[in-house]
């Protein structure tokens, strides 16, 4: 049986923008493996096309061979043109193609990534630019073969009154086995084929033609291309889907096709995207467009709105007989640079149009596109490979505009696109149907197709079209006995997502209700494929249809059995809390420590046991094998031995203790060593006058666009220098580096907080919760940005999840580590919160003068923190108990902390903090672990004094000084 073999697809819906230029190219799927000695060939291509109307469905199955001796992995490349989407794919498991099945897309990624903790290599299907994607394919086991299967649809383009469907064949070296088979349905006449196969025949069938080609050894070069005919009569399709009868539409229209100029605003808004992924946009190409576009409008007000992290003051020009000179240079000496928040923008009410320039990639913020008033248009021009093309097309045609891809050396046509009066799906209702969804306001090739639902036996849509001022008015009949389409309801799903696309953060339980239904993936779900049944049940997936009886039978065992898991983690915690109590209550000698050789080297257990952790209360996977269990060596500067508890008790007699109410809040300071990088960067920005050191750091930054270090340090000495604003730019970057990276998120939002900008740290820690919901920090990292924004209740609430779910067991003791934020946040609030959602055997403060917090942002990496006293001991994982009192949680060694040092009552003196670098096993960010820690005076109590720090470890056993507790 092969290794435990899973697939995720992962990608964004996109639609066709106008089609105004010749047909792209088409690519067939390509196989790469890097490691074959031999190549991996394929060794049989099965492909069946199913055309239906203007509808076509391509199943393309491949058969790989491994000639080697040993087992390999590929990566199967395989591109598609815009109008093309998935709608299934399938992989060999035991001999049988096995179908993929709709997944919440946080989900999919918990499970790829317990996989590949256990060190079994997933099969990762994802988007990459544009709208291709890559199918990770592994194993390929030695003189064996693999086998993969997707689908596409795709409506097929008009091309001289007539459908054309392309199919690329050119596979390289030819394939040993190939069988081609193409049912035409509904044809009236034979197509006609031409391009890689010549001519074929087809075969009157029942419903249309049919044809199947099969050759042995065979070779092409090419695509083959089948001209079918079309017709002006409107075409209707429908299918039963889930209860629901859907229909599609197809419906030829004509208007001016010589592209009439509309009236031209009297003032123009241009929404100029000056982010740093601005810089990969086709610039000199976007201005070669509004020389165009402004020599045909002539004269007009611009008002210039730039769009970065936040909102800028509108700038005002002046056009004059197409003269746009001013504007011209301001746009072509525009520096790209921070996130992009589309939404940070308000209209103005005298614009009668605007045009957004952009890709689309909207990454900062939470607030939504702006709405604009009635009668003011929206049309957007987009030059990028890497874009978010389908929310620009949504928040074009919602406002009455279209969005226009600018393809190379043609300026001209994008300036036409942008200024033509096209024939425009005005209005459109139904009557016998409802939940109508159109493919786009403008025809695509001559044709609107519009979808629906209907609610009785037949139906009527009345569609009203509008050009150059003037609208008219037609009728199409639906009836519930029209011929059968298989992708009459995808096409309708697809259709409504791409409405929703243009508000998306406010739609996303949609977007992701759509995709499970309809098995697509989303922004929101993606598809996977797992080996045995056992695993649909403990990801609670539901599998294939052919697995769904005896799937029934085991989930109503596993819902008892989560039930029961839920109870007792929340009785461990209970434990655990009980005896972090007992310790807090405990007192300790704050004298000097007596000599060494009195004391036994062990741990306090009566105070508090390290707590048994039930596995399937814990972790849904085998935790990560610690590098210290594996025998590593110890850190650099071993501490002193732990105390035992007799010896503790002798101590106490000859020390002065203290009551059981202690000080928590001491006369202490907090001392941090200030952060000095040794990068090349930093001497020439260092010595630049504040006024060039934005300058400066421009002319450095294509040297470190992937650089999160870079980004920190500069925006520390902007910070430095009073320019705050450039400085919070200049940090935003971190947000454009890597759209789904969450631990440079996780890095953004920590630096932001550390900034006093909570409000903008709240959106970003959202984003980080959306990526990996997974993730106890992901909960805790939101709830302390809503605390530090003074949003109790939302704090609340996040921290609340942190307790009340069971996490993987490389999670040691967050619970614990949250649940003492969470008191001292309820027990400072003005205003009690609801805590109904927290046990109430866990609500008790635990105030203490001394606590230090530390996180990091590379997974699967052990960082520690230590906390030497002014007795001169160290409290760290190895003697996480000290004798005046000190207690380090329990060490992380394979996610992203946090850490806790914690100190009720302290001793006067300096308390040294550092930060150890014990391993990793992993690619870490930027070349180094960013890590941030908070350390905190009088924690819980109204007297809380609280800092923060960033630093960066490089090598694996390097220590870092980060600062020091001072207590008078």
């Amino acid at each position: 049986m092969l290794r435990p073999l899973f697939a995720v697809f992962l990608l964004s819906v996109s639609m066709m923008a106008q089609a105004r230029t010749p047909l792209p190219p088409i690519m067939p799927p390509q196989l790469i493996v890097p490691r074959a000695q031999t190549p991996v060939r394929l060794q049989s291509l099965h492909i069946t096309a199913d055309i239906n109307g203007g509808l076509a469905q391509t199943t393309v199955e491949m058969v790989f061979y491994n000639p080697n001796a040993v087992q390999l992995e590929g990566e199967l490349q395989f591109p598609l043109l815009p109008a093309q989407r998935v709608t299934a794919f399938a992989l060999d498991i035991d001999g049988a193609l096995r179908p993929a099945v709709p997944v919440d897309k946080a989900k999919g990624r918990l499970i790829f990534e317990q996989v590949e903790r256990t060190r079994v290599d997933p099969a990762l299907l994802e988007a990459t630019q544009g709208n291709n994607f890559k199918l990770r394919v592994y194993p390929i086991p030695p003189h064996g073969t693999r086998t993969v299967q997707l689908k596409y649809a795709e409506p097929l383009p008009r091309l001289d009154a007539q459908r054309l469907y392309r199919l690329p064949l050119a596979y390289g070296a030819g394939v040993d086995e190939f069988d081609l088979t193409l049912n035409v349905h509904g044809a009236a006449a034979p197509p006609q084929a031409r391009g890689a196969l010549g001519s074929v025949q087809f075969e009157r069938q029942q419903d249309g033609y049919r044809t199947r080609i099969a050759r042995t050894s065979f070779r092409a070069d090419g695509t083959l291309e089948l001209a079918l005919p079309t017709t002006e009569q409107p075409q209707t399709f429908v299918q039963e889907f889930d209860g629901d009868t859907f229909f599609l539409s197809e419906i030829a229209v004509t208007g001016d096709n010589s592209h009439p100029v509309r009236p031209p605003p009297a003032v123009l808004g241009l929404l100029w995207d000056s982010s740093g992924s601005g810089a990969q946009r086709q610039t000199d190409a976007e201005l070669a467009v509004l020389d165009q576009y402004f020599r045909t409008v002539r004269n007009v007000d611009v008002r210039l709105f730039r769009l970065r992290d936040r909102a800028e003051a509108s700038q005002r020009f002046r056009v004059v007989n197409g003269n746009w000179s001013a504007l011209r240079a301001v746009l072509a000496a525009t520096a790209y640079d921070g996130a992009s928040a589309l939404g940070a923008w308000k209209p103005e009410a005298d614009v009668s149009e605007y045009l957004l320039v952009s890709d689309g990639l909207s990454n900062y913020g939470d607030a939504p596109f702006p709405a604009l008033a009635k009668g003011q248009r929206l049309y957007a021009l987009n030059s990028a490979l890497v874009s978010d093309s389908a929310r620009l097309s949504a928040l074009a045609e919602r406002n009455g505009g279209r969005l226009v891809q600018l393809q190379a050396g043609q300026p001209a046509q994008a300036a036409q696109a942008l200024l033509a009066d096209e024939l425009q799906l005005s209005d459109i209702s139904a009557s016998g149907a409802k939940d109508i969804s159109f493919e786009a306001r403008e025809p695509q090739d001559g044709m609107l197709r519009v979808a629906g639902r209907l609610t009785q036996a037949s139906a009527e849509l009345t569609l009203t079209l509008a050009q150059q001022g003037k609208s008219r008015t037609i009728t199409v009949p639906v009836s519930g006995n029209a011929p059968f389409h298989p992708l009459a309801a995808g096409m309708w799903a697809s259709y409504r997502l791409h409405a929703l696309e243009a508000d998306y953060d406010l739609k996303r339980g949609e977007i992701r209700r759509l995709g499970q239904r309809f098995g697509m993936p989303t922004r929101e779900t993606s598809l996977l494929v797992l080996d045995r049944l056992e695993d649909y049940l403990r990801y609670d997936i539901e599998p294939p249809a052919a697995y769904k009886e005896a799937y029934a039978k085991l989930k109503q065992n596993r819902w008892t059995q989560r039930r029961l898991i839920a109870t007792q983690h929340s009785d461990q915690i209970v434990r655990e809390f009980e005896q972090k109590i007992a310790w807090w209550e405990k007192s300790y000698p704050k004298s000097a420590r007596t000599k060494q050789a009195d004391l036994k080297p062990m741990d306090d257990p009566q105070v508090e046991a390290a707590p048994v952790l039930m596995e399937a209360a814990r972790t849904l996977s085998a935790p990560v094998a610690s590098p210290r269990a594996m025998g590593s060596p110890p850190p650099p500067a071993p501490a002193p031995a732990a105390y035992g508890r007799a010896d503790l008790r002798r101590s106490e007699s000859a020390a002065k203790p203290y009551p059981a109410q202690g000080n928590e809040t001491p006369n202490a300071g907090i001392q941090l060593k200030k952060w000095s990088p040794n990068e090349p960067y930093r001497a020439r920005m260092k010595a630049a006058k504040g006024a060039d050191l934005y300058a400066v750091y421009l002319d450095e930054k294509p040297n470190y666009t992937n650089s999160s270090a870079f980004f920190l340090d500069s925006a520390d000495m902007l910070l430095e220098q009073g320019q705050r604003d450039l400085a919070l730019r200049v940090l935003s970057n971190l947000a454009e580096m890597d759209l789904e990276n969450r631990q440079v998120l996780r890095i953004l939002g920590y630096r932001l907080l550390q900034a006093g900008e909570p409000a903008l740290a709240i959106p970003v820690f959202k984003q980080v919760l959306r990526l990996a919901e997974e993730e106890p920090q992901s909960y805790r990292d939101l709830g302390l940005a809503y605390a530090a924004a003074g949003q109790v209740q939302p704090a609340v609430d996040q921290l609340a999840e942190v307790l009340n779910r069971p996490w993987d067991a490389r999670f040691a003791e967050i619970e614990l580590v949250t649940l003492a934020e969470l008191n001292a946040i309820v027990a400072k609030a003005a205003v009690k919160p609801d805590t109904s959602r927290v046990d109430p055997r866990l609500l008790r403060n635990l105030p203490l003068a001394l606590r230090a917090v530390l996180t990091w942002d590379a997974d699967n990496t052990d960082i520690d923190l230590w906390i030497t006293d002014p007795n001169g001991e160290k409290c760290y994982y190895a003697n996480r108990y000290t004798y005046q009192g000190g207690r380090m949680s329990r060490d992380f060694t394979g996610g992203y902390g946090p850490e806790e040092f914690s100190l009720r009552v302290a001793k006067p003196g300096k308390y040294r903090v550092e930060v150890n670098s014990f391993g990793h096993r992993q690619q870490i960010v930027a070349g180094a672990t960013t890590v941030q820690l908070r350390l905190s005076t009088g924690f819980g109590t109204a007297k809380q004094r609280d800092q923060m720090v960033t630093l960066r470890l490089r090598d694996t056993g390097s220590t870092a000084l980060v600062g020091e507790f001072e207590v008078n």
